[in-house]
């Protein structure tokens, strides 16, 4: 099942909800937005357990997305498809997302609240954690114009910008920048002095081709001041945009790598199939990790190609891939913690009881798992991982302290 798929299933039971749907339906598909910890759980053995080990201060959610309405000044828009009951899918993927994101019931100040929820969420976290926070581009032509028109959303790099500034202690901030705009190494350049960790494409959804000349002199910027990519790669559905769904194929990243680009790919490119380029045009389809795997065996990408494990864990992924990255300990070097926030506050996505049924976690960690999404999403996606287990091989500290890969390294 494609997560396009598994999130209308869920969002046709969300309208039972808005017609007054039965309590047990909202317990199981409405994140509850509940405030502090409570003791018990704050100091259980399971969450102790996971900090173990850890310098906290070493831990940054790679993977994390800014989102809101465009309510408070923030310069977000969002298609006005999610804000029509007569588009269904993309108005309840905006409900769903805005309620994983606590800023569903905020008329006027749905920006705001979010951004107060993530705050409330980092401060649940040990001491010197942090969030990077994800600015997203729109949607551009072959000319390197904006369509506005084709854009599911924006998140513009200024305000993901200001929000990291008006709380350090907590965030840090990703800059979104389409290859094709005529100035983008100079809004590159822009960013960077900024404090900009990194830059964030969709490739499909914003209508860039990896593999293209076109993004040549941007990778030559990139490599030059030392910044990674972090794409998602693999099967999209979830945001519409202009591009082409082969753009999202885990091979078309070569071009950036050859270039000295470091390049992290966003869920370790863990859903869909893409077409096998290396056999030519005609090449078959294959899964997007399999693709992935290649490049991650590739010798000469070896200082510069990870993955981030972000919504590795939700519902419609592989199990086998899980088990696959949890013994492939060679990889763990390469592999950076994210949570894809705020998917983990989207309760049908993710099942802890599932996981335990496979044998990836101990049944016993389940009660306490599930306590911790219904307050911390962001702690209970941490935590989780990092009781992942497959017999006795578990994520690597690395994996989790990433804060180092994220300092400037030109190439």
């Amino acid at each position: 099942m494609n997560r396009r798929h598994f999130i209308i299933g869920a969002t046709g039971a969300a309208a039972l909800l808005g017609a007054g749907g039965t309590a047990l339906a909202r317990r199981s598909l409405w994140n509850p937005c509940r405030a502090s910890l409570p003791p018990d759980i704050a100091g259980h053995e399971v969450v102790r357990a996971a900090w173990e080990g850890l310098d906290p201060a070493r831990v940054w959610d790679c993977h994390a997305h800014l989102a809101g309405i465009g309510d408070g000044g923030s310069g977000v828009t969002i298609t006005p498809r999610m804000l029509s009951p007569l588009h269904p899918t993309e108005y309840f993927q905006r409900l769903f997302y805005l309620n994983a994101g606590c800023a569903h019931e905020a008329p006027g100040r749905v920006d705001q609240s979010y951004v107060e929820r993530l705050h409330n969420l980092a401060d649940g976290m040990q001491t010197g954690f942090k969030l990077m926070l994800l600015a997203f581009e729109r949607t551009h032509d072959a000319h390197g114009r904006p369509q506005p028109e084709l854009t599911a959303f924006h998140v513009p790099n200024a305000y993901a910008r200001d929000v990291a500034r008006a709380n350090p202690a907590y965030f840090e901030w990703v800059c979104s920048i389409h290859p094709y705009r005529p100035d983008c190494v100079e809004a590159l350049e822009g960013a960077a002095r900024d404090g900009a960790r990194a830059v964030k494409w969709l490739p499909p959804a914003m209508g860039i081709d990896p593999a293209s000349p076109a993004c040549d002199r941007f990778y030559t910027a990139m490599a030059r001041l030392g910044i990674p990519l972090i794409t998602h790669a693999g099967e999209e559905k979830a945001v519409h945009g202009a591009g082409q769904p082969a753009w999202g194929n885990p091979l078309r990243l070569r071009r950036a790598l050859d270039h000295g680009v470091r390049v992290v790919i966003a869920h370790c490119a863990s859903l869909g199939e893409d077409q096998d380029e290396d056999r030519g045009r005609s090449g078959p389809r294959v899964s997007s990790f399999s693709l992935f795997s290649r490049l991650m065996g590739e010798q000469r990408y070896a200082g510069l190609l990870s993955g981030d494990i972000s919504a590795i864990n939700l519902r419609n992924r592989d199990v086998a891939i899980i088990r696959l990255l949890l013994e492939q300990e060679d990889w763990h070097p390469r592999l950076l913690f994210g949570t894809d926030y705020p998917l983990p506050g989207i309760l049908p996505l993710v099942s802890a009881r599932q996981l335990a049924r496979e044998r990836l976690l101990d049944p016993a960690a389940v009660p306490v798992l599930e306590t911790l999404r219904e307050h911390n999403p962001l702690l209970f996606d941490f935590v989780l991982k990092r009781h992942l287990r497959s017999g006795q091989r578990h994520f690597a500290r690395g994996v989790f302290e990433t804060r180092n890969f994220f300092d400037r390294k030109p190439a």
